[in-house]
C-alpha cells in the first residue's frame, strides 16, 4: 500500500513538472489511472489518496470492480478498451467516459442505451494515428466526420480525440503523431464540435504527449507497478 501511494505521489509531482515545462498549468492535464489487472483494493487505495479517474480496458473486469466499489460516490470510470456490440448496454448504463469510439454504430448504440435520466456519456473518437492494420480506431481523415455525426446523437457529448502512439517510437515520431492529433482536434472545433480533450500518452510516452497538448494521460504501470497478467 505504501509503495502504491508513493508511486502515485511521485507521478503526480512528475506530471505537474512536465506541465510546467510545457508552459501549462498542472490542472490542464488529468491522470486516468489505468487499473486493468489490478484489484479493487488498489483502486480504493488511490481513491483515498485523492485520485478519482480510473480507466479499464475490459468491460467484464470493470463491471466487477465497479460493483465492489459502488460505495465510492464520485469515482469516475473511463472505458479505454474496444467496446464490442454486446457490451455497449453495460457501458452506457454505468460508465462516465468512453475513449474508444471508432465506429458510428458504436456511438449510436451507446446513445440509444444511455438512460435519459443520466448525464450525457462523455466520449472520445479513437483515431488510428499510426495506420497499423491491427489497431482499433478510425483513420485520421475520417475522424472529423465521425465526431460530427456522433455529436448529433442525443445522449452523448463528444469531448475530443484519443490515440495510442506507435510502440517503441522515438521522440520525433511521437511528436509527429501527437501533433497530428492536435491538428485534428482543431478540425473538430472548426467543424462545430466543441471539443477540448486529447486523450494520449501512456507510461512510456506521456511526457511527450503532455508537451504536445494532451489533456488526459492514461497511466498504468508507472502508478500501479508492474502488471501480472496471470491474475
Amino acid at each position: 500500500m505504501a509503495t502504491l501511494q508513493q508511486n502515485y505521489q511521485n507521478f503526480m509531482q512528475n506530471l505537474a513538472q512536465a506541465a510546467a515545462k510545457a508552459g501549462r498549468p498542472s490542472e490542464s492535464v488529468r491522470l486516468v489511472a489505468v487499473s486493468k489487472t489490478f484489484p479493487a483494493a488498489d483502486i480504493r487505495t488511490l481513491y483515498a489518496a485523492g485520485q478519482r479517474d480510473f480507466g479499464e480496458n475490459y468491460v467484464q473486469e470493470w463491471q466487477d470492480k465497479a460493483e465492489s466499489l459502488a460505495d465510492l460516490p464520485d469515482i469516475v470510470w473511463h472505458i479505454i478498451g474496444d467496446v464490442q456490440s454486446n457490451k455497449t448496454k453495460a457501458v452506457a448504463e454505468r460508465a462516465h467516459w468512453v475513449h474508444t469510439v471508432g465506429r458510428l454504430k458504436t456511438a449510436q448504440r451507446l446513445s440509444a442505451q444511455r438512460p435519459s435520466a443520466m448525464p450525457p456519456l462523455q466520449v472520445c473518437i479513437e483515431v488510428n494515428i499510426t495506420g497499423e492494420a491491427a489497431r482499433h480506431g478510425v483513420a485520421p481523415e475520417e475522424a472529423v466526420d465521425l465526431a460530427a455525426a456522433a455529436a448529433k446523437l442525443p445522449n452523448l457529448q463528444v469531448r475530443g480525440l484519443m490515440c495510442v502512439a506507435e510502440a517503441g517510437a522515438d521522440e520525433a515520431a511521437l511528436v509527429k503523431q501527437f501533433g497530428k492529433m492536435r491538428v485534428l482536434l482543431a478540425g473538430l472545433n472548426a467543424a462545430g464540435v466543441a471539443a477540448d480533450v486529447l486523450s494520449m500518452g501512456m507510461s512510456g510516452d506521456w511526457e511527450v504527449a503532455v508537451d504536445c497538448g494532451a489533456s488526459h494521460v492514461r497511466i498504468g504501470s508507472a502508478v500501479f507497478g508492474r502488471r501480472d497478467y496471470g491474475r
